[in-house]
């Protein structure tokens, strides 16, 4: 089975081309968070994990979902994950993960795609974020080979800068960037609700027809990104920043 969290569309994507290579069942993380089913899930044998990146690991959200669920007869898992830059030393946290849950660890891929993190970064604009996502195509085809033939993934880049990243800085980025006081609405928002339904933890509600964040965020960028009328910003970050979706390409 693949499971996968995505914000903007990039791990729904890949998920989607592991789906169709490996002709496995889909189960999108993103539904069972927001409902808070902590259920257990039956995998059968091999399990795929499709993620992208905060802060050079896995999303303590989505970590933090597996911890607390009963992946049934699963024996070993696969880390997929996108990122607009590196993964860091993400492998040694997943492959912990995966000996936390008993299952084989079969590697993690990096497979990089446009930049979605809009509170922080750049976006692409569509001609250069098409261009991105036809440069990942060796890299996709390579790990699509593994996880079919039921191989481990090549190991990836693991240097004193990766370390540095995964160890240091990821522990502080969540305290200290992952907030979302910086989110209002323009007067371009129509109070559709789309903000509410897409954002994972529920942290979204709409007040007299606009949407009001409360404190529990995880700057999956879905909420901004997928805004039909781009009335969502992020403080001055965001101010005349293309909005990324898969899907918009």
């Amino acid at each position: 089975m693949i499971l996968y969290f995505s914000g903007t569309g990039n791990s729904r994507y890949i998920a989607n081309r592991i789906s169709e290579r490996t002709n496995q069942a889909l189960l999108c993380l993103n539904d069972r968070i927001k409902a808070e089913d902590f259920s257990n899930i039956t995998t059968g044998e091999n399990v795929v994990l499709v993620t992208p990146t905060y802060a050079w690991r896995i999303p303590t959200v989505v970590s933090d979902f597996l911890k607390k669920v009963q992946l049934v007869g699963a024996e070993k898992i696969w880390f997929v994950m996108t990122c607009g830059g590196e993964i860091g030393n993400s492998a040694k946290y997943n492959s912990a993960l995966a000996g936390e849950k008993n299952l084989q660890y079969m590697g993690t891929a990096q497979i990089v795609m446009p930049e979605n993190y809009i509170a922080l970064f750049g976006v692409p604009e569509k001609d250069e974020a098409r261009k991105i996502v036809a440069n990942s195509e060796n890299d996709i085809v390579k790990m699509l080979d593994c996880i079919a033939d039921g191989k481990e993934l090549a190991t990836p880049r693991n240097n004193l800068y990766d370390k540095f990243m995964s160890s240091v800085v990821n522990p502080i980025f969540y305290p200290l960037c992952v907030k979302d006081k910086a989110f209002y609405v323009s007067d371009k928002c129509i109070g559709c609700g789309k903000c509410v339904s897409l954002c994972p933890l529920n942290n979204i509600k709409l007040e007299n027809n606009k949407p009001v964040w409360n404190g529990n965020c995880t700057h999956c960028m879905a909420c901004i990104s997928y805004c039909p009328t781009e009335a969502i910003e992020y403080g001055k970050k965001s101010a005349k920043k293309p909005r990324y979706t898969f899907e918009g390409l």
